[in-house]
């Protein structure tokens, strides 16, 4: 008799279709400089000396030039006030040239995050951060989406997984995840839970879940218990693991190759979602890294595209 064959989720994978959706963009970039005569520009502002952040900013800017947007990168000091940063967002503003302003968050902690965010131009806020933003996205009239939770809708919709009529659970009520992709679920037509640090008894509500979101900031949170046999999982955590140990916990059949990782550069990467576990009951999963994170970079160069689309239309 032969042996029963062990369930392994399928993978869903990011960067393939970030590869097409910025093939898109390019697409539409070209179309747009021939009608127009404009090459859409995104102006990315960091303000901090630290390494991820950098890294973040800089394959924003990369990817701006692999979609034939043009691009600036303002790089203030960790040290930048408030007042400092204002006035940098509002020359943006001013420049009819620039379409797109990015301001890398999360901002030192002498600046005040949220003036800074209402300061921009909401017609060139391609983050979808700005208040008039997220209250047309609650609204269902969305001009400017999340990067993340876009990213998010385009992986279910080109992977033909359904979203109307199923039960979705968000695990992280942030402004950035957590709010607007419920929102983006109910227009959909989903039946919408948003768990979050208060929630009881949390594994018995993602368990009724067909499609569990997870964006809390946790390692491998999410266990195999919390999850729906054959539910879609989308993992939207990134953590830094550097124990080998614990990496052959998490990653199963992987497990050299992130031991290896670690090895070679001190820590390898890990989401919301316990990954072998994932894999014994969960039909479809997003990898980490490889999953939603390529997207919000490239849905970022989409949006950037559409606010000079939008701004040339009501000029």
């Amino acid at each position: 008799m032969m042996a029963e064959q062990k369930h392994r989720a399928e993978i869903l994978d990011g960067r393939q279709l970030a590869e097409q959706i910025k093939r898109e963009v390019t697409e539409e970039v070209n179309r747009f400089r021939e009608h127009r005569g404009v090459q859409p520009c995104l102006a990315a502002v960091l303000v901090s000396d630290d390494t991820a952040s950098a890294v973040y900013v800089r394959n924003k800017v990369r990817a701006s030039a692999e979609t034939g947007l043009r691009s600036e990168q303002h790089t203030l000091p960790a040290t930048t006030s408030t007042e400092k940063l204002l006035d940098l967002v509002t020359d943006l503003n001013r420049r009819d040239d620039v379409d797109g302003i990015l301001v890398q968050l999360p901002l030192p902690k002498q600046i005040d995050e949220a003036s800074i965010i209402e300061a921009i131009d909401p017609a060139k806020d391609v983050d979808g951060f700005h208040p008039i933003n997220v209250g047309l996205l609650a609204l269902g009239r969305p001009r400017f989406v999340p990067c993340t939770p876009a990213g998010i809708i385009e992986l279910l919709e080109r992977n033909k997984i359904e979203i109307a009529g199923t039960n979705a659970c968000v695990v992280g009520r942030s402004q950035v995840v957590g709010r607007p992709i419920a929102n983006l679920l109910l227009r959909q037509n989903a039946t919408v839970t948003i768990c979050h640090s208060r929630t009881r008894d949390l594994a018995s509500v993602t368990r009724q879940a067909d499609i569990l979101i997870a964006a809390i900031g946790r390692a491998a949170f999410i266990r195999g218990d919390y999850i729906k046999r054959g539910a879609t999982v989308i993992d939207v955590g990134v953590n830094k693991l550097t124990d080998p140990d614990e990496a052959r916990s998490l990653f199963g059949a992987e497990a050299g190759k992130r031991i290896e990782t670690i090895k070679q550069r001190g820590y390898t990467l890990v989401g919301d979602v316990h990954p072998a576990e994932a894999d014994q009951v969960a039909g479809r999963r997003t990898p980490v890294p490889g999953g939603v994170g390529l997207l919000t970079v490239a849905i970022l160069m989409r949006n950037t595209l559409q606010a000079a689309r939008q701004r040339r239309e009501m000029s």
